[in-house]
């Protein structure tokens, strides 16, 4: 193609974003040449094996900017010569004014490091997430005239003021985002003549190959939850929702979070420590193996404290791509894609409604089944990959032949 895409991103790689390693790969696998950029360092040693696939390089920017003063310092010289410089220092401190925090700092120091060291022949600065990884994508598209577009999901969109998000929009050359939900609150801020499109990122099958709903048999019925230990995913909700289901279930939850600590005393107090297992961050093999023997997923979103909340959680994808019911609650895009067919959702932070719904499938292994297979159907006839990426590799090819043309 002979232009590079600079892709920005909070940190890489991130089990929790496998969405955005798959979207990276299938551009690879178009023919754009890529560079990734990421704000900090890999916090987990696991991978995924799309990770492995990945071919781009990766640029760390200084995570904190007094970890590398002479690297900042020589950055700053080059910016200040670059040709819109002024106006991404008018844009910078702007936004300082209305949030003067060590973050925007930050995200203006990063800025200059990235707009100074881009790869040559870089057409196009592509962000994921519209909160912070956006603020150093717009200083730096504003510095060095290379336009930049975005991709947003959920945290980024619910916990940034709308003042910073329309800024943020209005300098983009164009935008996406993963839910319908999404699309209705970022068009309310965005430029009419230039509206977010919906784009489902969707799930890559070939790992949930062969997965088969059938899971009827006897012993006791597992219930998986795969997330992050984190207020916005309810787990609490949910061990109090087990505490009351008679029968026989082991639950089994797979991820990383802060609060796994908390959630074990929790199952404690509530006598089911015995039949629960937190079984922490595990590698892609593994959480298929998981899905493959729990009978029902469940995954309880609601928005925590802060206005975050799940956007698409590619984790009720793969469950109902290996033949599992969810229950889930009607938060965000979860509806969007759990329908009657494939499982029951419930208010948030309803523990009472979580358990009856997870006793009504305990109870009904033949309905499991059917839901299951019909998720299976849903996912492969309307969450394919394919579709999303081609859209994302078609507008970062457009944007950058209308810049080669000007």
């Amino acid at each position: 193609m002979g232009q590079r895409v600079a892709v920005v991103v909070k940190g890489y790689p991130r089990l929790s974003e496998t969405f955005i390693a798959q979207e990276i790969r299938g551009l690879e696998q178009r023919g754009l040449d890529l560079t990734i950029v990421s704000l900090r360092h890999p916090s987990e040693s696991i991978v995924h094996q799309v990770h492995r696939e990945i071919e781009a390089p990766v640029m760390y920017l200084p995570e904190y900017l007094k970890d590398d003063p002479t690297r900042v310092k020589a950055a700053r010289r080059v910016a200040e010569g670059l040709p819109g410089y002024a106006r991404a220092e008018a844009a910078y401190r702007a936004d300082f004014a209305r949030d003067a925090s060590a973050s925007r700092r930050r995200r203006w120091g990063q800025a200059a490091v990235l707009a100074a060291e881009l790869p040559a022949g870089t057409g196009i600065i592509y962000v994921h997430f519209l909160h912070t990884p956006a603020s150093v994508a717009r200083y730096a598209s504003l510095m060095t005239g290379i336009p930049f577009a975005f991709s947003a999901h959920a945290k980024d969109i619910y916990t940034t003021p709308h003042w910073d998000l329309a800024e943020k929009m209005a300098d983009a050359a164009w935008g996406t985002t993963c839910t319908a939900a999404n699309t209705a609150v970022l068009n309310a801020l965005a430029p009419k003549n230039r509206p977010v499109d919906l784009v489902y990122h969707g799930l890559d099958l070939a790992p949930f190959a062969g997965a088969d709903a059938a899971r009827a048999g006897e012993g006791p019925l597992t219930i998986l939850s795969v997330c992050r230990a984190v207020e916005k995913k309810g787990l609490d909700d949910v061990l109090k929702a087990l505490a009351t289901l008679s029968g026989d279930w082991r639950f089994e939850h797979i991820g990383g979070g802060a609060l796994v600590p908390e959630l074990q005393a929790l199952a404690e107090r509530l006598g089911i420590a015995d039949r629960v297992a937190f079984l922490g961050a595990r590698p892609r093999d593994e959480v298929v193996a998981a899905y493959r023997r729990a009978g029902l997923f469940v995954l309880a979103s609601r928005i925590a404290k802060n206005g975050d909340r799940d956007g698409l959680p590619n984790v009720i994808m793969e469950a109902m791509a290996m033949g599992l019911p969810v229950v889930s609650t009607a938060v965000s895009a979860v509806p969007e894609i759990v329908t009657d067919a494939t499982g029951l959702m419930v208010p948030p932070r309803d523990s009472k409604a979580l358990a009856a719904a997870l006793a009504a499938l305990a109870a009904d292994p033949q309905r499991r089944i059917a839901m299951g297979r019909a998720g299976q159907a849903r996912v492969a006839g309307h969450f394919s990959p394919g579709p999303g990426i081609d859209h994302i590799a078609a507008r970062l090819a457009e944007t950058m032949g209308q810049r080669l043309a000007a």
